[in-house]
């Protein structure tokens, strides 16, 4: 994964933690829970400034946290903002494509994934894929699950899988696999 060399940064708090929001002049390029599987390693250390410089009043980095309070709040289930996913594989972009297809309250398996983007026998490298997502939440890799429906890895934990699929759901009895964690929300 590589990005854009004039790539700012922010953060912002969200009931399941803080989030960190990377925005390139194309758009957003990245959206991850603090500490995450696959979190940039530059953002890991405390140097991370200079190398994406803090930038909280960017358009699109303003914007993202607003719609993402407006989706934490129950208020949005579609985001309306310019990605930036040129930093994948032309594979990555096209499972990421894929992805973006699957609306709040849904789920989709990785079989299904592979087969939507013409590639069925490729069923792990799009877990790979998924799990390579830049831009949680808005990407939405939390809504796939395994062929048996079960839950399966997700780069910011299972709990907040869970977290982002209960609330996607609320009001209906779609999806309420695992005990509810109150330490998340």
């Amino acid at each position: 994964m590589t990005f854009h060399p004039h790539t700012v940064q922010t953060t912002c708090a969200s009931p399941l933690g803080t989030l960190t929001l990377a925005a390139s002049p194309s758009g957003l390029a990245g959206l991850w829970f603090a500490g995450q599987r696959h979190w940039p390693m530059q953002l890991q250390s405390k140097q991370a400034e200079s190398v994406w410089p803090a930038q909280p009043d960017h358009p699109v980095l303003r914007q993202t946290a607003e719609q993402l309070a407006q989706y934490f709040a129950g208020e949005r289930t579609v985001f309306v903002l310019p990605l930036d996913l040129s930093g994948g594989t032309a594979f990555q972009r096209a499972v990421w494509q894929a992805l973006r297809a699957i609306s709040a309250g849904q789920t989709c398996s990785y079989s299904a994934i592979s087969v939507a983007i013409a590639k069925p026998s490729a069923v792990r490298a799009v877990g790979a894929a998924v799990g390579r997502n830049p831009i949680s939440i808005i990407v939405p890799c939390h809504r796939v699950l395994g062929a048996n429906g079960a839950l399966t890895g997700y780069a910011g934990g299972l709990d907040r899988k869970t977290a982002l699929l209960n609330l996607e759901t609320a009001g209906t009895a779609n999806f309420l696999p695992l005990p509810f964690k109150s330490r998340l929300l």
